[in-house]
This record gives structure tokens, C-alpha cells and sequence, in this order.
């Protein structure tokens, strides 16, 4: 079938950052077959047209950092920094099994799909013993709202008794690791063209993970041509961490174990001194950006203009729920201009800054860019219509500012391989209420297996 979207501003995020306003895309099948200016050919066979009138056409936004697990445990330790906020939370997440995790990740992605984002990956790696296929009750959830998933095997190896931050209880030997990775991986990893599942290899950070995991992990990952990620530079606490045990910088430390190129990206990357901020920028690893979760934690404002002056991809994440409660992809476009302009003024970044790193730049750290992150003809239609006639955006005189310095607007249309995720504000294929219903129930459960309620 082919779709016509008619008369809307199109910002197509291609290599000449080419605007249409009005302009039109038509969509064949999974893939655009063509953008361009004005008025959308007329008679097409077999079309669909969509009046977009009043609305603003991007490519799909990407997610490059969520916990959705954390979608059952938001609220908690609200005003503490990281050490003290995971403290609190591990004794909870020990307590996780396949269904507490479906349904996390079924609340959350649905709840991403709203705010715009078309492709998510996961960060998952607490896997308490005797939980089920942890991995695999998320990647269902992603299959039954409709999303392009990138989910990672985690893993935590370094205890407390070891000299790490998580309790013993919730990390895994090695071999069970790598065992159950590489299983994950073969099970599970698409690379095909018109994949909508890929996998990926995320210890979970260096205070939780030993140096032998972490190499044996990039040995692993490189052997079966998938993306390697992990948390780096989130605190000052991680820094000292860093240079207490191993003697130098967190990315010194990730270096001398295989862990830059273009095939790593890491979660937040706010403590980098120039000299890292280069060397991330001649090994193409790439950042995601999380702004709403690095101030609700009071991590820091990562320095994303350095970064993306030094060459480094750099896309934009929500992070766990039980860090950033609202969970919006197109907030943290917004916050992550604004963070910006807070620290470095007015030109530290622009509008279209924030919303190519919610888009290509996110496609470009998950390794995706050939195939989405922009709207171009060949490309899969992964895009979202974006109302801007209403009274909260119809006056404001540039669609693009419109959308990321405006409050959230309203959410037209999403389409994720050329099929619609959500049209008028409503998912198409799951029911909000009884998603919003089933997480009240697992939390419920969660909490009371935890101890934390009756």
C-alpha cells in the first residue's frame, strides 16, 4: 500500500538538511519512495493520502539509553545522587522475573511510542537467578507495541564483596554471562535490511563489572558483529572510582580493554576532559545523551557541543523511568538545548542541533543510520507527524522551534516501517488502560516480593 502525507512542514534530516514547508512523503510498503516540496502528486495507484496540514513531518525519534525494568519503580529515592538512588533500588530489581519485566517494558515503550520515538534499545542487566528469559519477555513486549528494538544483554559481575557497588545477590559468574549473551545474540539478533531487532553486548559500568568481563564482552560482541555499550563517566564518584582502583580515567581504563570505536557507545559521557573528549572523537565512539535523567540524579550537564565538535556521535536517551519519570523522547530534546545554551549561551546548540541528535544522530550511535534517522527516498519510513495548528504552537513562526522549545505537541501519526504505531494520540495495537492496569498490578507484586509493601 502506499501512504501520502500531503501538505505538512518535512524536515528530512538528509545530508543537505534539505526543509520542505509545505512539502509531502510518500511511503511504499516499508520504505519512503519519495520527499520533496509542495503538493504530493495526485492519482497515485492504490494511495492513501493524509491530509497533514498544520502538522510537521520528522523522522521517528531514537532511543539510545533506557532500563525499562525501572518502568515498575518510579518514584523512589527521588532526591538522591547515583550511588545512593541504586543502593535503594537493588534490593527491589532482585526481585524481578519475565513477567514483572514483560509488562515494565510494555508500560514503557508504550509510553516512548507517544512521545514520538520510533527505535529503542534497552540497557537490561540485572538478571536475578531463577527469573526466566528476561530478554526475551522485552523484546515480545517491543513486537506487540510496534517498535524498533535494539535490546542488550547486561551484566553485572563485581559484587560488594568483591569491592563493587551492587549486592552479591543480583550479579552473575563470568561463564554464565558470556554463555547466556552469545545465546541471546544467536536467538535473537537480526541484520538484515529491514531488520526490527538487533542486539547488543552492555556490561553494566566499571564500578559493577570486572576488567575481564568488559574484554572478554568486546571480544564476544566482535566476534558476532554487534554493538557494545555501557554506562561511562555518569558521576565525579565513578571518576574517583576509576582512578582509586585502576589509577586513571574512566576512558583511559575502557580504552586498555578494547572498548572505543565505532561500534561502542556509552550511556551519559558527562565527566570527559579534553584530552578523552578527542580520543572519543578519533575512535567514532559515540554518547547517549540523557539530560532529564543527569539532572534528576544531579549527575552534571554532559558537555554535548565538545563532544559533537570533536567528531563523536552523540544521540539522546530517557534513561531508566526510575530516573526520569517522564520518560519523553521529545523532552529530552528539548532539555538537551536548553542544557546546552544553560552552560555554554544561545549558540552552544540550535533547535535543529537537538532534533538531528534525536533522530540521525541517535540512528548514527546505534549503528542504524543507513536505514533510518532521516526521511529519504530508499530509507524505511520510521516517521512522526507532529500537530502544530493547535493553540499551544500555532503561532509560533518556526515548526522546528515550534516542536523542541514548545510544550510536547500533540502526536498525529507514527509509523514505524510504513505501519502505524500511533495515530491521534492512541496506540494502534495495545489498549493504554489495560497496560496502565497491568503495571499497577506487577509493581504491586514487585513491591510486596521486595518487602517494601504487604
Amino acid at each position: 500500500m502506499t501512504l501520502v502525507l500531503d501538505g505538512c512542514s518535512v524536515v528530512t534530516m538528509d545530508p543537505a538538511r534539505s526543509e520542505h514547508t509545505p512539502g509531502h512523503v510518500v511511503v511504499e510498503g516499508a520504505r519512503i519512495a519519495s520527499v520533496g516540496p509542495g503538493a504530493a502528486p495526485r492519482g497515485l495507484p492504490d494511495a492513501a493520502y493524509v491530509d497533514a496540514r498544520g502538522c510537521l513531518a520528522t523522522p521517528g525519534l531514537v532511543n539510545t539509553h533506557h532500563h525499562l525494568y525501572q518502568w515498575l519503580t518510579r518514584g523512589f529515592a527521588v532526591d538522591s545522587r547515583l550511588f545512593d538512588w541504586l543502593t535503594a533500588l537493588y534490593p527491589i530489581w532482585a526481585c524481578l522475573d519475565d513477567e514483572t519485566v514483560h509488562t515494565a517494558a510494555l508500560g514503557g515503550l508504550s509510553w516512548i511510542a507517544r512521545t514520538g520515538c520510533t527505535t529503542s534499545m534497552d540497557h537490561h542487566y540485572v538478571f536475578p537467578a531463577g527469573g526466566g528469559d528476561l530478554l526475551a519477555a522485552e523484546i515480545q513486549a517491543a513486537e506487540t507495541v510496534g517498535l524498533r528494538f535494539l535490546p542488550t544483554r547486561g551484566s553485572m559481575d563485581l559484587g560488594r564483596s568483591r569491592g563493587g557497588l551492587p549486592p552479591d545477590d543480583v550479579v552473575e559468574t563470568l561463564d554464565q554471562i558470556l554463555e547466556a549473551t552469545a545465546s541471546a545474540i544467536d536467538e535473537h539478533h537480526d541484520a538484515g535490511p529491514d531488520s526490527m531487532l538487533r542486539v547488543g553486548v552492555s556490561p553494566c559500568s566499571p564500578f559493577s563489572v570486572t576488567g575481564e568481563l568488559l574484554k572478554q564482552a568486546a571480544a564476544l560482541a566482535r566476534d558476532k558483529g554487534v554493538r557494545l555499550h555501557t554506562h561511562l563517566a555518569e558521576t565525579l564518584d565513578e571518576e574517583a572510582f576509576c582512578r582509586e582502583r585502576f589509577g586513571c580515567s574512566p576512558v583511559e581504563y575502557v580504552e586498555s580493554l578494547g572498548w572505543l570505536g565505532a561500534d561502542v557507545w556509552f550511556a551519559h559521557g558527562i565527566h570527559f576532559d579534553d584530552v578523552a573528549l578527542a580520543t572519543l572523537g578519533e575512535t567514532s565512539t559515540g554518547i547517549g545523551h540523557c539530560p532529564s535523567s543527569n539532572a534528576r540524579l544531579g549527575a552534571g550537564v554532559c558537555r554535548s557541543r565538545d563532544l559533537r565538535d570533536a567528531g563523536v556521535p552523540v544521540g539522546l536517551g530517557v534513561d531508566g523511568a526510575a530516573s526520569n519519570e517522564a520518560s519523553s523522547l521529545i523532552e529530552e530534546t528539548r532539555h538537551a538545548v536548553l542544557f546546552a545554551r544553560a552552560i555554554g549561551g544561545p549558540d552552544a546548540l540550535t533547535v535543529r542541533d537537538g532534533l538531528e541528535m534525536a533522530t540521525l544522530g541517535g540512528a548514527k550511535v546505534l549503528g542504524w543510520d543507513d536505514h533510518i534517522g532521516s526521511l529519504e527516498p530508499g530509507k524505511l519510513a520510521d516517521i512522526a507527524l507532529w500537530r502544530l495548528d493547535t493553540l499551544a504552537h500555532i503561532d509560533i513562526v518556526d515548526p522546528v522551534a515550534a516542536l523542541v522549545l514548545g510544550t510536547p505537541p500533540p502526536l498525529d501519526l507514527l509509523l514505524v516501517q510504513g505501519a502505524a504505531v500511533v495515530r491521534r494520540g492512541e496506540l494502534v495495537g495495545v489498549d493504554q488502560i489495560d497496560v496502565a492496569q497491568a503495571v499497577r498490578s506487577a509493581r504491586t507484586t514487585l513491591l510486596r516480593r521486595a518487602g517494601v509493601i504487604s
